[in-house]
């Protein structure tokens, strides 16, 4: 036997050859069972490309095949705001989930500098939402946004980057803005808001209040039946809330009055809103852990801190910075801080607690980004200048396109690495 280049093959190598070949046949076969052991760990970018649509053009084909890190322990919630010359992913005339109050570009806003960065975690990469990727994740799944118009402004930017692969249809089985369902029928995904700002039962004793922003009755131990009634049926849920808690409250405990924030009222002990906020809170996870049916996902968003300068927001308090701080510039402090602590260790209690049952938290941390984002809010760019509005300068809310968009890159993170921190929870349970 002679090969291309003319040399003899030696007796002894040509007894050999069946030996040689078959060594390679194994070494083929080897080769390709292991990546089907570990297609878990790579979403294809052929599939992607297929998908591929002018919603969703500014993609590069090698952002789009994604392999999971191995390293788990990178925290995402610390780090510094990057430019990205490729943002926005979507715009107000793209997407038509944006509220009015954050369609900032409607409105006027004259730059869009603050639509160019992205986040970027100290130690690791968080890679741009990928909506593909996101609804094969949630195919045959339902995600619920429980809390204030804050977690509202979460889902609407969800569905904005979303609409870049699909939209869905209203599935709303009720009228009210407030509560409503979306369904992404190819994916059987289900997309659902409760409003619900103080997370507890609530009633409002009076609509002006001592400050003009309403009187509330807040029954701190018991569960806001609007989502508590629900709930049970999705896969996913994530609690928010904050900003509801500062203004005038009246609080209960076991149907007693035992003080109040602002109220007014003679006789009555006035409580600082922390207390209301982490005795919320503490129902809520309570609540959760104690419900037998739900075998989902329990997120925690962190409180995403308001940026007035100059006043507070019904004294001529604004936000007019034009790009993001970085870290070294800012501190988390005062009630932003007791309100993040506050969360925190609740959800530490309850995961805790939580692990005993069978039960599932996850903390999405998204304080210390936001905070570093006073550029992001709508300010005056959320209505026309002559309107009459309560929050003439927004500066709680997000503009959308914006940098709430990240959030998802936060939340798409974790879920990819969701299947593998079940299991072994679920191994830990049953070792009980």
């Amino acid at each position: 036997m002679e090969f291309p280049c003319g040399k003899k093959l030696s007796n002894n190598a040509s007894q050999r050859t069946p030996k040689v070949f078959i060594l390679l046949a194994l070494t083929l076969i080897i080769l390709g069972i292991i990546p089907l052991h570990y297609t878990s760990k790579w979403y294809s970018a052929t599939n992607l490309a297929n998908h591929e649509s002018e919603k969703s053009s500014t993609y590069h084909i090698e952002e789009m095949e994604i392999k999971i890190m191995d390293d788990e322990t990178c925290d995402i919630s610390i780090g510094e705001w990057i430019p990205n010359p490729d943002g926005p992913y979507y715009t107000n005339t793209t997407c038509w989930a944006i509220h009015e109050h954050q369609n900032c570009m409607k409105y006027g806003r004259p730059d869009t500098d603050f639509l160019k960065w992205r986040w970027k975690p100290k130690g690791c990469e968080l890679r741009i939402f990928n909506p593909f990727q996101f609804l094969d994740i949630m195919r045959n799944k339902s995600l619920a946004f429980v809390g204030d118009s804050v977690g509202r402004n979460q889902m609407q930017s969800l569905i904005c980057l979303l609409s870049r692969a699909v939209y869905p249809i209203d599935d709303s089985i009720s009228p009210d803005e407030n509560f409503k369902r979306w369904k992404y029928v190819d994916y059987n995904f289900t997309l659902a808001t409760y409003w619900s700002p103080f997370l507890v039962k609530m009633k409002e004793a009076d609509a002006d209040g001592p400050t003009k922003t309403g009187l509330f009755n807040l029954y701190l131990d018991e569960a806001d039946d609007k989502w508590l009634s629900q709930i049970e049926e999705f896969d996913y849920v994530i609690f928010n809330g904050g900003h509801w808690f500062t203004r005038c409250s009246v609080y209960y405990e076991n149907n007693q009055l035992v003080g109040c924030r602002y109220c007014g009222l003679p006789n009555v002990t006035d409580l600082p809103s922390t207390y209301g906020y982490q005795k919320a809170i503490r129902t809520v996870l309570r609540t959760i852990n104690n419900l037998e049916k739900f075998k989902g996902i329990t997120f925690v968003r962190t409180f995403a801190p308001s940026h007035f300068e100059g006043g507070e927001w019904n004294k001529g308090g604004n936000c007019v910075r034009r790009k993001p701080f970085i870290s070294n510039e800012t501190s988390l402090e005062g009630l932003n801080l007791e309100l993040y602590t506050i969360q925190v260790e609740e959800f530490k209690a309850a995961e805790k607690e939580g692990k005993k049952k069978g039960k599932r938290f996850r903390l999405l941390d998204t304080t210390q980004a936001m905070l570093l984002r006073p550029d992001g809010h709508p300010s005056r760019y959320g209505h026309w200048s002559n309107e009459n509005v309560v929050l003439y300068n927004d500066c709680v809310h997000w503009c959308l396109p914006g940098p709430i968009d990240s959030w998802s890159d936060f939340l798409l993170h974790m879920l990819m690495f969701e299947g593998r921190r079940s299991h072994e929870e679920k191994l830990q349970f049953m070792k009980q």
